[in-house]
């Protein structure tokens, strides 16, 4: 679970989440979104307090981080913890632990990169655990 805080400081809108990013944090996401002020130029979203991501969450994130961009919001995600790190990492096929996957999220194309592998993770982890039909 995963709850989402808000705060305005100016132009800059501050989404601040706490808990696991998973496939349970869509909601959420969107909810903080409909909050931020019809001002606000700049979205900050903080995950200092997010120890866990998955292939879902990473995915919801994207998603948040695309639905911002469209409303004309420039977007800066900070606080990357390990694991959630790690996870974007894993999904992008980058070798090694503390890969500097954080900094490179900032860049559209490897945001569509994660974001399409994220994809197959998900639906590969869905094919193993039986919830998908064999194509």
């Amino acid at each position: 679970m995963i709850t989402v805080h808000i705060q305005h400081c100016g132009s800059t809108a501050l989404v601040s989440a706490i808990g696991e990013l998973d496939q349970d944090a869509g909601l959420a996401l969107q909810d903080a979104l409909d909050g931020v002020a019809t001002d606000a130029r700049d979205l900050l979203i903080d995950l200092h307090g997010v120890p866990v991501m998955d292939a879902d969450g990473l995915l919801h994130l994207l998603d948040a981080h695309r639905r911002a961009a469209s409303l004309g919001l420039r977007v800066l995600v900070t606080g990357w913890q390990p694991q959630p790190q790690q996870c974007m990492a894993e999904v992008a096929g980058i070798p090694g632990r503390g890969s500097a996957t954080g900094e490179r999220y900032a860049v559209a194309g490897f945001r569509r990169l994660i974001e399409e592998r994220a994809r197959d993770a998900r639906d590969s982890a869905d094919f193993a655990a039986g919830w998908l039909p064999r194509a």
